[in-house]
């Protein structure tokens, strides 16, 4: 377990999820929560990393540092997002096991069931079935260091523990073209389009795959609760219970931005996996509950959004 005395590292903190957990432990109360942006600390450098750890001795690792990006990064970067991946999970989790770090949190994701998976996907799925093609490569990197948070588990008696949350989304997400997923992305192009006035938004795919969305901070709240009651068992599922098809998703990203045209599906762009739904109920039964609906997490990453007024 861990309290608000207690050093905490967030890594990766100036991403999605890291911001969301500063902003969750801060709301807490914890007054030393230890970060380091890439220029102080590469991590990829296992040296680098491993020494940080030893010196500095957290009580609690999340490890929410990942290099992340939507359907056409995944498919076009597949080595960089392997080896970056591979490499950030295994300094971190071996470095803390090494340092003598008995608490971490690893941020796995929904990508490391298979394609054609079972609804909603049960945790008993992973490791079932062949994964779906454009995101593999960073589905077998979430998938190691799970494994590798699991075998220091079994071998010896860390309390490291992995969390698949559904599709995230919130404030600090990407919203770079080409490297976002599909949430940002639409949210982006819709209110692209809406200050154009153009007449219609393309939407990658058929619009039929479905979707499940949490707001990241329902994710931290999760994440947090698990580090503070001291939870060590098998890996955790964190979903809201409810998913959506991508036609509409966009409906409710228009309706968001106040664009009022109509859509149109590029069906020569891939559509991922079909569906992609949680079954949540392992952590529902430990007191978890998301509160932000979809509709009021939207209308907050719209107004968080950096690039809103150009």
């Amino acid at each position: 377990m861990i309290d608000q005395n207690d050093l905490v590292y967030v890594a990766g903190h100036r991403g999605m999820v890291g911001s969301a957990l500063l902003r969750c432990l801060r709301s807490r109360g914890y007054g030393r929560v230890l970060t380091r942006t890439r220029d102080e600390l590469d991590l990829l450098d296992q040296r680098a990393v491993h020494g940080f750890l030893a010196e500095h001795k957290p009580r609690q690792v999340f490890v929410a540092a990942a290099r992340v990006g939507g359907i056409q990064a995944n498919n076009e970067q597949r080595a960089d997002f392997l080896y970056e991946n591979l490499q950030i999970a295994a300094n971190l989790i071996q470095g803390a096991h090494l340092a003598g770090i008995q608490h971490l949190l690893f941020l796995a994701s929904n990508c490391i069931y298979p394609r054609e998976c079972v609804q909603p996907m049960p945790e008993s799925a992973l490791l079932t079935g062949p994964l779906e093609p454009t995101n593999e490569p960073y589905a077998i990197a979430k998938i190691a260091g799970l494994k590798l948070c699991e075998s220091h588990q079994r071998q010896h008696g860390r309390h490291y523990v992995s969390v698949m949350p559904a599709s995230l989304y919130g404030p600090n997400d990407n919203y770079t073209p080409g490297q976002s997923h599909v949430l940002p992305a639409l949210l982006r192009r819709a209110h692209e389009a809406m200050r154009r006035g153009d007449a219609e938004l393309v939407v990658w795919g058929s619009g039929t795959p479905r979707r499940e969305f949490l707001y990241v901070d329902d994710l931290a709240e999760a994440c947090v609760m698990l580090a503070e009651t001291g939870y060590d068992g098998a890996p955790l599922n964190i979903g809201c219970g409810d998913d959506l098809s991508i036609r509409e998703l966009a409906e409710a990203v228009c309706a968001t931005v106040g664009f009022r045209g109509r859509l149109v599906f590029d069906t020569s762009k891939p559509d991922g996996m079909p569906r992609k739904l949680l079954d949540s109920s392992r952590i529902g039964a430990l007191g978890w509950r998301p509160t932000v609906p979809l509709a009021e997490g939207l209308r907050r990453a719209y107004a968080a959004a950096p690039w809103r007024d150009r």
